[in-house]
């Protein structure tokens, strides 16, 4: 047999074990040639300048890269212990080691490149599609068209190229520090196993759960002055990485093997096959791959919880764009406002105009604030914020000793704790003014050029008269008047918008259209969770492929073991019951752990980023779940050829 027929039927034997290998080979070359085609896209020049998220896409792509090499480089040293025989016995018929390492090179060669040209060619094909789903998304009006880009190609062939390079480099090393004697030796120590639970083991798995606990503890409470302070927010944070990450490896290092004993000494010893096979699966791996499972349990909980977070702030647009422009229109001058008005009635477009007149005032807030003030910086609990006349808000009435604030946000709430009734202290140039606090409402009045975020003061007219003949000119705005024009047909909005921003003024501090702020989140939202969505799909499977592959090698050393269990007379379907239960430790701990850090995570903070937290994070949650559970079944399905050729 010649050398080339050795590497071909080499090439086509192990095609079958490498299928979902070059599967996502291929959906890698795929992503990141379809990720760099939209750099150089002609149909994308139209929505670069509203798109500034593009730069960004560039740097996903650097971050695509890190992932695949990483991905790649597993996925080598994993398949090259499986042929570790085969590479002993080319040695023992007389090849070198660098005939050896020429072979598997032209293999993986033709494995490679094959692959890359695959995954290049359907990159091509699904460009357009990801174009489409990126202008969907982020809501931009162009065209997209299928294009292929020289400079795209070029520049998927020498990153992939490069990461070929570091392959036989790994193999090189692999083979040339190898004895034919340990080459046929190491598929057996590929997985360290443990006969006895020690007591270290015990400790550190108590240990594990313990910092988990408090990680989603402090996490829960992070913003709670009785846990943590503001001052010491970014250290309280730095704590929860570092808990719930080292929690989660001593988790995986032996609070399950901990928990697994336990559950087998319950039993006396009377276990059933799906019981042996499944608890001796999580006591005697799970320890060995301790790291491996830390690490994509913690990236999957980045990749999930910034994906919630980035939905989080999508799905709120419209109403984050209601806080910061309470009407579909705002302006801060009369001459704006005037000029709008006319070109609105010009052209058919009713509306509904609204005037208010606004003052600052220095508020002293200290007794409703259920924080330390001096985390925030202020003078003697002073605050200022804008006030406004009940006589502008329909439905309230307060008496003159009375305040109420309108405008609460679920982030503001968190940061300063406002508390349901106190006294509150109105500060003018020359006299002082006390107020009974009556609560906090949830509709925004004023927009975001009066209030800087915090709530509006409504108090009563006399009040309002009295702190206006007070007011301290340093702290005034250049503007003391509100305009807000809504529409009173919906359908008009749109065209309403492009009137706005074709006015000069449009751009000035202060004027505002809610359909723009809306649609201008929606694009820089729709970006990040664009990027963030295609790395977490990366990242899902090429985890899943390396679960997989750590099952496909655990079901090639365990089939001895099915074909005495089959002897013993077990069927075929008292040993996949077995699987199943064991697959479900396998897939399932890493993935319910990398939802439950990312639950958390995500539920510390979410209202700095939109308005709705449950239905986009169980969205997110959902898809991530089903998607994972593909290889998990793969798994079953393989573990069932496994057993049909035990005997």
């Amino acid at each position: 047999m010649s050398i080339n027929q050795l590497i071909f039927r080499s090439f086509k034997k192990n095609l079958k074990s490498y299928y979902l290998y070059v599967f996502a080979l291929i959906f890698s070359a795929a992503l990141y040639f379809a990720f760099v085609t939209l750099q150089y896209d002609p149909s994308m020049d139209d929505a670069s300048e509203s798109m500034r998220g593009l730069a960004a896409i560039r740097s996903a792509s650097v971050l695509l890269i890190a992932i695949v090499t990483v991905f790649l480089l597993y996925a080598n040293t994993l398949f090259i212990k499986r042929r570790s025989k085969e590479i002993g016995l080319f040695q023992l018929i007389g090849m070198t080691k660098n005939r050896i390492f020429m072979i598997l090179s032209a293999e993986n060669f033709l494995l490679y490149f094959g692959s890359l040209l695959i995954g290049t060619f359907v990159g091509f094909a699904v460009s357009k599609l990801v174009a489409m789903i990126l202008l969907k998304i982020t809501g931009l009006e162009a065209v997209a068209s299928l294009y292929f880009s020289a400079n795209a190609f070029v520049e998927t062939l020498l990153v992939f190229g490069g990461i070929y390079l570091l392959i036989m480099l790994m193999n090189y090393l692999f083979i040339k520090h190898q004895s034919i004697l340990s080459l046929f030796r190491v598929k057996s120590k590929t997985e360290g196993r443990v006969k006895k639970v020690s007591i270290v083991e015990i400790l550190i798995g108590i240990f594990g759960i313990v910092l988990i606990a408090t990680g989603y503890f402090v996490s829960a409470r992070l913003f709670d002055d009785s846990v943590v302070s503001m001052n010491n927010l970014f250290l309280a944070m730095l704590f929860i990485l570092a808990s719930v990450i080292i929690g989660t490896y001593f988790f995986y290092k032996g609070s399950v093997s901990f928990i697994a004993n336990i559950i087998r000494k319950n039993k006396g010893g009377y276990l059933n096959i799906n019981q042996v096979m499944s608890l001796s699966s999580i006591m005697f791996r799970m320890k060995s791959n301790a790291m491996l499972l830390t690490i994509i349990t913690t990236v999957s909980a980045l990749a999930i919880g910034l994906l919630s977070l980035s939905y989080i702030s999508y799905y709120s647009a419209e109403k984050n764009a209601e806080s910061t422009s309470p009407a579909d229109f705002t302006f801060v001058t009369k001459e704006n406002a005037e000029a709008f008005g006319e070109e609105l009635s010009e052209n058919g477009i009713a509306y509904t105009e609204q005037t208010i007149d606004v003052i600052q005032v220095e508020v002293d807030i200290e007794e409703i604030v259920g924080r330390d003030m001096e985390s925030f910086q202020f003078d003697g609990g002073m605050m200022t914020m804008s006030v406004i006349s009940d006589r502008h808000v329909e439905d309230i009435h307060v008496h003159e000793d009375e305040t109420i604030f309108s405008g609460f946000s679920d982030a503001m709430q968190a940061l300063l704790n406002l508390k349901d009734s106190g006294t509150l202290i109105f500060h003018g140039s020359a006299t002082s003014i006390s107020q009974e606090y009556l609560g906090l409402l949830e509709d925004s009045i004023l927009p975001l050029y009066f209030t800087g975020g915090m709530p509006t003061s409504i108090v009563n007219e006399a009040t309002f008269t009295t702190l206006s003949n007070d007011m301290n000119p340093d702290i005034q705005l250049d503007s003391s008047i509100y305009i807000g024009y809504s529409l009173d047909d919906r359908g008009t909005v749109r065209k309403a918008d492009e009137l706005f921003n074709s006015m000069p003024f449009s751009q000035d501090f202060g004027n505002s259209s809610q359909f723009s702020e809306a649609e201008q989140q929606k694009v820089n939202m729709g970006v990040i969770m664009f990027i963030v969505g295609f790395l977490g799909l990366t990242f899902l499977i090429t985890s899943g492929c390396i679960l997989y592959f750590k099952q496909v090698e655990e079901g090639d050393e365990e089939q001895p073991n099915y074909k005495i269990l089959r002897q013993l007379g077990f069927t075929k379907k008292d040993l996949l019951q077995g699987i199943v239960g064991k697959q479900l430790f396998n897939f399932g701990i890493p993935l319910v752990f990398g939802l439950m850090h990312s639950y958390f995570a995500v539920r510390s903070g979410w209202f700095f980023f939109g308005t709705e937290l449950w239905t986009p994070m169980f969205i997110v949650m959902g898809l991530y779940a089903a998607l994972y559970s593909i290889f998990g079944i793969l798994s079953v399905l393989y573990y069932k050829q496994v057993i049909g050729r035990s005997l």
